[in-house]
């Protein structure tokens, strides 16, 4: 964690989990290679421009006020987690030009990894791009973005 105080709202983490989960399930029992892509563009957006994620603002807009899922705001440096979307969106965009180049099979392969590894962080609590996002600040790499730095929640 830095220096600075922040918080990130662990529901609308866990909703954009969620909704990778079930929407990269439904794409493969489709076969619909343009729902992986949809899905990828959505973590590409709110990777880079993370007030923009449409899976955080149908939370923050939708589920929230409704009461259907209730606010877990915690201290934590949003980073790592804005990172670790981002790898899950480039995995996304491999997975996808290997769909679309006929290579189906690691397509779907590379799906299934960030439908897994999203499984892993939502029932597990583990997240494997934050774990890389910490590894890779120990060793002198800082892999964020410079309008992340202002950035108040995940």
């Amino acid at each position: 964690m830095t220096n600075q105080s922040s918080v990130v709202d662990y529901s609308a983490l866990r909703v954009n989990q969620a909704s990778i989960i079930a929407l990269l399930a439904l794409a493969f029992l489709l076969n619909q290679p343009w729902l992986v892509v949809f899905v990828g563009v959505v973590m590409w957006v709110g990777t880079l421009v993370p007030r923009a994620g449409l899976f955080k603002l149908f939370y923050k807009h939708v589920l929230k006020p409704l009461h259907v899922v209730r606010p877990a705001p915690k201290a934590d440096d949003p980073k790592p987690h804005l990172f670790a979307q981002g790898v899950g969106a480039l995995f996304l965009t491999l997975s996808s030009l290997a769909l679309f180049a006929g290579a189906g099979p690691l397509g779907w392969l590379l799906t299934g990894i960030v439908v897994a590894l999203a499984a892993v962080n939502l029932f597990l609590g583990f997240c494997l791009g934050c774990f890389m996002y910490y590894q890779l600040a120990r060793r002198g790499i800082h892999a964020d973005l410079p309008w992340w730095r202002a950035t108040q929640g995940a």
